[in-house]
């Protein structure tokens, strides 16, 4: 095997300990009794306050503790690795060495389909009970203001016009409060008119590389003003609605069983009390199913810094939540605009921050993964759950964002602009960082569905799962997620053993506790290799999950081989065998 001199140190040490963990988050147990009743009390005896974009915790007066000396990231060492990686990703010899090594992967697990796939099949059929169908699935990756499909929102949004339509929901320019039926009346339209065609919410071939278009289509006929009232946590009607049409959802996913749904929630930013009116809105409704966990996603839209990234309330007001359902925060926009800064030691700080410009990619994930190691550190300490950062990263744009994302979370949505560098799909797949992909949502956005990279990631041994990103654009049945499976499958062949291992990734990939996760995968789910997999409940035959896990240790050994200068050739061929 050959390394560039200058690189194979860095190469080895980056991808063994990634910047994720300096503090791996650790999820609590589900909360007992009424999940929403507050028991936990603000500590008093603590000051929280940012310094230098980051949150720091001093001991008060009154405090029993002199300190707290908790692991906290360097943004002057973050940004040496971060150079080291853009040479890394841009080194010619190392470039041809990961375009080998995952080549070479590619042809190894068609060999092995080859060889075991009707022993694979044999020993799935050998499993009483269990199929693709009634094992535990996760939509990794799911918007909730669009987590129903088309005819679901028309059909409530006709229900909800004949039983309420008496109901105050909304102000006009003036100030003067309208009724449902007001704001159906000033647009022209009844109930009768519409249709999943007057709707328009679903995504089309007009959208492609047109983000903003897409953006466009969360209003329903076009009407800002009913999004407003339908699809809103914060409006005039407390979100009543939007909670009402999502609790459907989360009924359907009860009624299936075995699907289950991360979805994701807005934080804006703009003001201080977003996460008590957030944190309101879930409690009074009740926002609250065994199927259903949380992501907060914080969309990259620079309006002000001064509840940035995490505003300290969340330690407090949401902690009747987040000890039992959210699972972590996610960063969003369009990653295709082009960015014009980058993260530098010049780069100011948060607070000091007055360009009109948004900060790049790099900056918002450096400072959000800042915040939660000191943030889960805190919160941990008073038995409280912890979060992951899981952002949207690689769907479109430069690639230096996946960069971040693999220096910084703990898995990413989408992933696509790894099918161009080698050198970082291959540290993702030794890592085995998860990648939530949605080849529907990618085919009406960026990439056709036929040149989507998953395939290749699944076969590679990447840890890819299934999601469906925003069903109420890109899918027409009452179980998105199965849809997804569906159209992958008939695509590109995949069978059952396939789709199974999936499924078990994004059980694994989700913010599900352990506790749920025992349940569902087997109560050694945690362990590497065949100890780990219990065939009676992920359906995933024991040869499958021997392949993958002897494949990624002889990578490894290949790696460190190399490292010490074994005099390996990159042949891909152990030492010794397992």
């Amino acid at each position: 095997m050959f390394f560039p001199i200058q690189s194979e140190h860095c190469f080895i040490s980056l991808f063994l300990s990634s910047w994720a963990s300096v503090d791996h988050p650790i999820h609590a147990p589900p909360t007992s009794g009424d999940p929403f009743k507050v028991t936990f009390d603000p500590p008093a005896h603590c000051k929280l306050r940012f310094e230098g974009g980051v949150m720091t915790v001093t001991p008060g007066p009154d405090s029993e503790r002199k300190s707290f000396n908790w692991p906290h990231p360097n943004l002057e060492d973050f940004l040496k690795d971060q150079n080291m990686m853009f040479a890394l990703i841009s080194d010619g010899p190392l470039m041809s060495f990961c375009y080998r090594r995952l080549s070479y992967l590619s042809n190894k697990y068609q060999l092995h389909v080859l060889l075991n796939e009707m022993k694979e099949s044999a020993a799935q059929k050998e499993v009483p009970h269990r199929d693709f169908y009634n094992v535990h699935k996760v939509d990794t990756h799911v918007h909730a203001s669009s987590g129903m499909n088309q005819k679901h929102l028309l059909r409530f949004i006709k229900k909800t016009m004949k039983n309420s339509k008496d109901d105050v929901v909304c102000r006009d320019k003036s100030g003067k409060e309208m009724t449902l039926a007001e704001v159906f009346k000033s647009m022209n339209l009844t109930p009768y008119d519409l249709s999943v065609d007057m709707l328009d919410v679903h995504a089309d071939r007009n959208t492609f590389h047109r983000f903003d278009k897409f953006n466009a289509k969360y209003n329903p006929v076009g009407e800002s003003r009913l999004r407003e009232v339908f699809m809103k946590t914060d409006n005039h009607i407390g979100g009543r609605y939007f909670a009402k049409v999502i609790k459907e959802v989360m009924e359907d996913l009860e009624e299936s069983k075995y699907q289950n749904a991360e979805f994701r929630l807005s934080i804006y930013g703009r003001a201080m009390d977003e996460w008590d009116k957030l944190a309101k809105w879930a409690v009074t409704h009740r926002m609250f199913s065994d199927n259903v966990r949380w992501m907060v996603q914080m969309p990259r839209l620079y309006v002000s810094f001064v509840s940035w990234v995490l505003n300290l309330d969340l330690v407090y007001t949401w902690t009747d939540l987040t000890n039992f359902q959210v699972s972590g925060f996610d960063s969003v926009d369009d990653e295709s605009k082009p960015e014009h800064l980058m993260l530098d030691k010049d780069s100011p700080l948060p607070e000091d921050w007055t360009s009109p410009e948004n900060p790049p990619y790099s900056y918002y994930l450096y400072y959000t993964f800042a915040n939660l190691v000191v943030l889960n550190n805190f919160r941990r300490e008073r038995g409280l759950s912890t979060f992951v950062l899981r952002p949207h990263c690689g769907e479109a744009g430069n690639v230096t964002h996946l960069v971040s994302g693999f220096m910084l979370a703990e898995s990413v949505a989408h992933g696509l602009q790894l099918r161009k560098v080698p050198v970082l799909q291959y540290l993702f797949y030794l890592s085995q960082i998860g990648i939530a992909m949605s080849p529907l949502s990618n085919n009406s956005l960026f990439l056709n569905y036929h040149r989507n990279p998953l395939p290749d990631f699944f076969n590679r041994g990447l840890n890819v799962s299934l999601s469906t990103d925003d069903p109420l654009q890109f899918h027409f049945t009452k179980e998105p997620l199965m849809e997804e499976y569906s159209i992958a499958a008939q695509v590109w062949k995949l069978s059952t053993c396939d789709m199974c291992e999936i499924a078990r990734n994004s059980v694994l990939q989700s913010g599900f506790p352990n506790e749920v996760k025992e349940h569902w995968l087997g109560p050694n789910h945690l362990n590497e290799g065949i100890g780990g997999n219990d065939v009676s409940r992920t359906n995933v035959p024991d040869i499958r999950i021997a392949y993958r896990y002897h494949t990624l240790v002889d990578e490894l050994r290949c790696i460190c081989r190399g490292a010490k200068g074994s005099g390996d050739h990159g042949d891909g061929v152990a030492e010794k065998p397992l």
